[in-house]
């Protein structure tokens, strides 16, 4: 009888040393896919800041081709169609954060007014290239 109760309990559970070593198994594996993880939504957010910023550009610059002159704000790149809408900076998470540069010179003889030149993300992080994402 007490053969037949020890046998019992061994087939009822776990011991103390399985279950760590799964535990320890769970970490080493957490370990490793979490940084890459978040180097995975480094590059994604990265690549979509270059996309963004690159629209952005060509549309800045056909805008001020187009109308002789460059636009004074982002919303009139919107309001004459030149983006269906401002982009949310990936690195931000806002509209609102966009740095604009400005130039006082004029690029064509016929333009009338400065306005807009560059755009860059209003970010204060660094990229995975060490440059900081404002200077992008």
């Amino acid at each position: 009888m007490l053969k037949r109760l020890t046998k019992r309990n061994r087939e009822g559970g776990f011991t103390l040393v399985e279950l760590m070593v799964v535990m320890l198994i769970i970490a080493v594996l957490a370990a490793v896919a979490i940084p890459k993880f978040v180097a995975a939504i480094r590059t994604a957010k990265e690549a979509a800041l270059k996309e963004d910023l690159h629209v952005m550009r060509n549309a800045i610059e056909s805008y001020t081709m187009d109308k002789n002159k460059a636009p004074q704000s982002l919303d009139d790149l919107v309001q004459a169609g030149y983006l269906k809408a401002i982009p949310i900076d990936p690195m931000t998470h806002s509209t609102d954060t966009w740095v604009t540069d400005s130039d006082d010179t004029y690029s064509d003889v016929d333009q009338t007014e400065p306005g807009i030149t560059d755009v860059h993300s209003g970010s204060d992080e660094v990229g995975s290239d060490g440059q900081p994402y404002s200077s992008w």
